[in-house]
């Protein structure tokens, strides 16, 4: 996993996915506090949708961040 980047990037990556998932709250992403897999886990539970979907969530925020 790559929880160093996720940690590194947290307030942009956190900043994203509020933008594009408007349900999720701080209080929901600070429970993952970087940590991919409790982000993964919190997203799966908030947005219902599959584990593979979520990871793709993740990964193109990440790659967003990057950009």
């Amino acid at each position: 996993m790559d929880n160093d980047r996720i940690e590194g990037n947290w307030t942009e990556l956190k900043g994203r996915l509020r933008e594009a998932y408007g349900d999720l709250t701080d209080d929901d992403l600070e429970q993952a506090k970087g940590n991919r897999e409790q982000l993964e886990g919190k997203l799966q539970q908030k947005l219902g949708k599959e584990k593979d979907e979520v990871r793709k969530i993740v990964d193109d925020a990440m790659a967003n961040n990057r950009a």
